[in-house]
Parts: C-alpha cells; sequence; structure tokens
C-alpha cells in the first residue's frame, strides 16, 4: 500500500519529464521556428525570401511557409512569386525525419533527412518522390546552420542518369 500511495504521490512529478522526452524528437529542428528573412539567388534569378516555421497538430509536425520574389531578368522579364508549403514530421517506423512540400507549380515532393550531423549544424534531405516531374529526377535539400539567427539552404536538382547540380542557394536571417 505504501508503494502505491508513494506512486501516487511521485506520479505528477514523472509526468512533466516524460513530457519534455516525447517532444525531444523536435531538438534538432527547434532553432528554426520563427520567422526569417534573406535572398537567394540560382537559375530562376535574384530573390527575396520570406519563410516562417511553426509547430502545429499538438506539435507533432512542423507547418513551413516559404515565397520567394524573383527579380524582372532578360529570361523573365515580368519577374515571379514562388510559393510552397512544407510539413516536416517524424516517421517512427522509419526513424527518420520526412519533409513534404507542396509548390504552388504543382510539384510535391517527399524528402528524407538522409544526414542529420551530431552537432545539429547540417541536414541534408534527399527526395524519395517526386509529383508531376518527369520519372527519374532527385532532389535534395542541405540547410547549414551558420550562428543562432543565419543559416544557409542549398537546393539542387539531378535529372534522370544526372548528378546533382545547384539550383538556387538562399542566406536566411531570423527575424525578431
Amino acid at each position: 500500500m505504501r508503494k502505491i500511495l508513494l506512486l501516487v504521490l511521485l506520479l505528477p512529478l514523472l509526468a512533466p519529464a516524460q513530457a519534455v522526452k516525447r517532444n525531444d524528437v523536435w531538438e534538432h529542428f527547434k532553432y528554426f521556428l520563427g520567422t526569417w528573412k534573406g535572398s537567394g539567388k540560382g537559375q530562376p534569378g535574384n530573390s527575396e525570401l520570406e519563410r516562417e516555421y511553426q509547430l502545429v497538430l499538438n506539435g507533432k509536425f512542423i507547418n513551413i511557409k516559404h515565397k520567394s520574389r524573383y527579380q524582372p531578368q532578360p529570361r523573365n522579364p515580368k519577374g515571379e512569386t514562388h510559393e510552397d508549403w512544407g510539413y516536416l514530421s517524424f516517421d517512427k517506423a522509419r526513424k527518420v525525419y520526412v519533409l513534404r512540400q507542396f509548390h504552388v507549380e504543382g510539384f510535391v515532393t517527399q524528402y528524407y533527412a538522409q544526414t542529420l550531423t551530431a552537432d545539429g549544424q547540417t541536414i541534408v534531405f534527399l527526395s524519395e518522390n517526386l509529383e508531376n516531374l518527369p520519372s527519374g529526377f532527385r532532389a535534395r535539400e542541405t540547410y547549414k546552420i551558420l550562428n543562432e539567427n543565419e543559416f544557409a539552404e542549398i537546393f539542387e536538382l539531378a535529372p534522370p542518369g544526372k548528378e546533382f547540380s545547384v539550383y538556387s542557394e538562399n542566406h536566411f536571417k531570423r527575424q525578431p
């Protein structure tokens, strides 16, 4: 009886520690939470960037909203605005982070975290499924944390049978 009473008294003290442990799934990604602005360059031209990362659906997912505004250029005299939304999840069965992006152009890309360095400073996502692109295309996104308020993102594409080449490079700064 004393053991049961002791357990009942200690249970409220143990519960918060267990809850924190369950939320540690986002340890490597908490850095990104918040609002970011930056600039990019690459095949579509130079761009101004906005991005927001937030925990959603009881902290089970991270929602990512991104917008790139490309400046007019000879190849694209009107410029353009690209938007995509993403959802980051943790696949418990595979023990891997999965990133799904939905692009305004109709592309959907599903990535898995191929590399997550021990120091958390570099994360590499490799595509495992691309919708609305020719079969055999691959994509890779690499995130490099530069300091507590800046990160770089490199997006690469590989046509069927070819190696990856850089499509765009973005640099973000945390917003207050």
